[in-house]
């Protein structure tokens, strides 16, 4: 069957983008709309068969940089990778629509795993080595296969399949021992996870800033998050945990009335008669009163701040293929509240309601035997919901204008000397 290489609408992009197994968030009309507010222009380019079926397609957006135009497909394009008739003629459309706009080159990060691993970072399949060698025998450079976060598109994602999993009890039970214990202690602490409006922006957009200062990351600006749920309407979900202090006070009241008399009555049973059983289980007691106490004191200071408290926040954006989590932030002050395993945890229950197969907590370092990794607690944090690692092929750079991408790549070999 023949194959072309040929401009595409939006819609039709977003028609290939919900069925194709590769179609996400990035490669889908609302990223164009999004994508105006930092871009030099788009295009769209599409591979349509006989019948006028769309069977690839990519969203390149092209910036200006130091030597010129240059595009870029972020996780894209949507292709058979395997197919090596349609990836040419997909690899020489994009290459003429660059080409008309005077770009140096254009750089894709494809949405194709390249080897599944385990969660603590095992390899679990087969190497796609078929895709790497496909490109780079139609001229495609690939950047290697580096770990860490200095790449422009995350290489390595953590995700959960949420097939077979029937309901939130369920899919509590699938976490480790220690997430559902920080979920259960959110839920017991008077936190509640709703959607912002708008309007509530400002509260997002604080916790980011107030995250990227303690973490050293440059935040996205309030402006940003409103040009994204502009673009992407109801997928775009801003949501926010927050401590609603009287309902936390009372239900550590409640507990810290429970303790005191089971702490009274077992001080009762020692004096009458002592055992070492009974002396352990006083201790054990007392101390949890101790820290009920301090926990209702750190109560008071906390409600000084307001009845009702934002301890963290996230941005997901729901597809029919997954759910992605896009950025969020917390205050470290009511770490102990547990807000952002919450907020996990709602996430996933969404998509069981909406019949969303896959949970997707994008980018980690790839680094898995390392302590002191930069990206180690973001690891272990998705690592308790138990999923599973990702890693994708990777960056690939097609040159477009042979002689100023030369040009390029030599004043970058002297630069990094």
């Amino acid at each position: 069957m023949n194959m072309k290489a040929v401009p595409i609408t939006p819609d039709e992009l977003d028609e290939l983008s919900l069925r194709h197994p590769q179609g996400g968030m990035q490669q889908c009309s609302q990223m164009q709309v999004l994508a105006a507010h930092r871009t030099e222009f788009s295009d769209i380019v599409g591979v349509k068969n006989d019948n006028g079926d769309i069977v690839a397609a990519a969203l390149i957006e092209y910036t200006r940089g130091h030597f010129g135009i240059e595009g870029s497909i972020w996780f894209g394009p949507l292709c058979d990778f395997h197919d090596m008739a349609m990836l040419k003629i997909m690899t020489d459309g994009i290459r003429s629509a660059a080409a008309s706009r005077g770009a140096i080159s254009v750089t894709c990060w494809p949405n194709v795993e390249y080897l599944r691993h385990e969660s603590d970072g095992a390899p679990n399949g087969e190497k796609d080595d078929a895709t790497i060698n496909n490109l780079t025998s139609l001229g495609w450079h690939h950047a290697g296969f580096g770990t860490g976060y200095g790449s422009v598109c995350n290489r390595w994602n953590y995700v959960k399949d949420l097939n077979g999993i029937a309901d939130e009890k369920v899919l509590l039970h699938s976490y480790d021992k220690r997430t559902q214990w920080s979920v259960k202690r959110a839920q017991s602490m008077g936190v509640h996870v709703r959607e912002l409006d708008q309007s509530e922006f400002p509260i997002f957009a604080n916790i980011e800033r107030n995250t990227a200062e303690r973490r050293g990351f440059v935040a996205r600006d309030e402006q940003y998050f409103h040009d994204f749920k502009d673009a992407f309407g109801a997928q775009a979900r801003f949501m926010l945990a927050e401590i609603h202090i009287a309902e936390y006070v009372s239900q550590m009241t409640a507990k810290r009335d429970a303790l005191t008399e089971k702490v009274r009555t077992l001080q009762a049973k020692y004096d009458e008669h002592p055992t070492t059983k009974t002396e352990r289980q006083l201790g054990e007691e007392t101390r949890n009163l101790e820290a009920a106490n301090k926990r209702l004191d750190e109560a008071t200071e906390f409600a000084k701040n307001g009845d009702v408290l934002p301890a963290a926040a996230s941005l997901f954006v729901e597809r029919p293929r997954e759910m992605v989590y896009l950025f969020s932030g917390s205050l470290e002050k009511y770490k102990p509240f547990y807000a952002s395993a919450l907020i996990q945890h709602w996430a996933m229950s969404r998509c069981l309601e909406a019949g969303i197969p896959r949970y997707n907590f994008y980018g980690i370092s790839g680094v898995f035997n390392d302590p002191d990794d930069e990206g180690r607690g973001v690891l272990e944090f998705k690592q308790g919901f138990n999923g599973y690692v990702e890693e994708l092929v990777g960056e690939f750079t097609l040159p477009v204008n042979k002689l100023r991408f030369g040009i390029k790549e030599a004043a970058s070999k002297l630069l990094h000397k």
